[in-house]
């Protein structure tokens, strides 16, 4: 099997992660309920992997890091929990469903939403961002990077728009946290919201999101929270307040092993080697006759995505084919992205994404190439 649908998950984790997830089902008991051996090794693994995941993103406080199930998880959290009637929030149409799903829930309770356009390969504009503040506008709400296109969102830009008008940030870092720089000072993100089983290379399951101090958000779960138990009210002290019940201890294990090994072989390393297989195959498909490939690749400042599609062949069949035929395992369909499959034109084709990770391999690449040049002469 080739496997090129990282962008949907990692199958292939460092061998610590899976080692990591197996010792915790020995040793991790319920953090913070108790002080007895199990208990104080959860609470450890957990706030170690806090740790790890507030250098990553460039923040001092382990205690802004909240721990969730995925990106979705947290982007409900987020989204349900910052926004109120008459309030109005600016978004994309590069966003994932689990970005416009939670929006379209809040704009029927009143939120008012605009969601800006994108050019022919699937840009933003700034200057169109900016000129749709208006006096009720809350927040601005991002991707980091397309899902489709792998086109990045210039989170700097964005920063300086919100903060030049007294705007909340929110960012989906679904596709970009473990593998794209980020530096929520920097990049002035009050909300960040990830998940642990794509790029960060972790288990299912697992994920989060940074808050900024002095942002809140009200909570989407309230109850066991193993601290002030006679109190009626949830606790409001930062991560408690968004962490009601019992956390994935296991995977969470799993994920700081992950964020380890990151640390180890170094972020810079495993981006210029995907982006270098990314490069390589889509130069190979790129002048295929009968091959349409979508997005901005006069760039390096993306994700290792290529979306395309060849002559009129619905995607699906295309993937059904390279995956029955070939062996090689890729995404097709609308990939919970409507929008901006409505703005590249391909509502009824869909698209086949190749998504490729640090594991996959030059020859898996050539391999995927030739493929895609058989289907194309057919």
């Amino acid at each position: 099997m080739i496997y090129l649908d990282n962008a949907a998950t990692t199958i292939h984790k460092p061998e610590e992660v899976k080692a990591a997830v197996m010792a915790a089902f020995d040793t991790l008991g319920n953090a913070g309920r108790g002080a007895s051996a199990p208990s104080l090794d959860a609470s450890r693994v957990i706030y170690e992997t806090r740790e790890k995941l507030a250098r990553l993103f460039h923040t001092g406080d382990p205690r802004r890091i909240v721990f969730t199930a995925n990106s979705t998880e947290s982007l409900n959290i987020a989204l349900k929990g910052l926004f109120s009637e008459g309030e109005h929030v600016i978004t994309t149409v590069l966003e994932h469903n689990s970005v416009l799903r939670p929006l379209y829930e809040c704009r029927e309770r009143g939120v008012e939403l605009t969601i800006l356009g994108c050019d022919g390969k699937g840009n933003i504009s700034y200057a169109e961002m900016e000129s749709a503040v208006r006096g009720n506008t809350k927040a601005v709400v991002c991707t980091h990077a397309s899902n489709l296109t792998g086109n990045m969102t210039g989170l700097e830009r964005v920063g300086a728009i919100a903060k030049k008008h007294g705007l909340l940030l929110v960012v989906d870092a679904s596709q970009t946290a473990g593998v794209c720089p980020i530096d929520v000072e920097r990049m002035q993100i009050d909300v960040l919201c990830f998940t642990g089983h794509k790029s960060l290379l972790g288990p299912q399951g697992t994920g989060g999101m940074y808050v900024r101090e002095g942002v809140r958000i009200r909570p989407l779960l309230s109850g066991g929270s193993g601290i002030d138990t006679y109190n009626e009210a949830h606790p409001e002290e930062m991560p408690t307040a968004l962490e009601a019940g019992t956390l994935n201890g296991h995977g969470i294990a799993g994920l700081g092993a992950a964020l380890s090994w990151i640390e180890k072989t170094g972020m810079d390393r495993i981006r210029q080697r995907e982006l270098s297989l990314m490069r390589r195959f889509y130069e190979g498909v790129s002048c295929i006759p009968g091959v349409m490939v979508y997005g901005d690749f006069e760039t390096d400042e993306r994700t290792p995505i290529v979306s395309l599609n060849i002559l009129d062949y619905d995607s699906s069949e295309v993937s059904d084919e390279l995956s029955m035929v070939y062996g090689i395992i890729t995404r097709p369909g609308a990939h919970c992205a409507p929008l901006m499959h409505r703005s590249l034109g391909t509502v009824e084709q869909g698209a086949v994404r190749f998504s490729f990770s640090y594991y996959n391999t030059e020859e898996e690449v050539d391999l995927a190439i030739n493929a895609v040049r058989v289907l194309a002469y057919g």
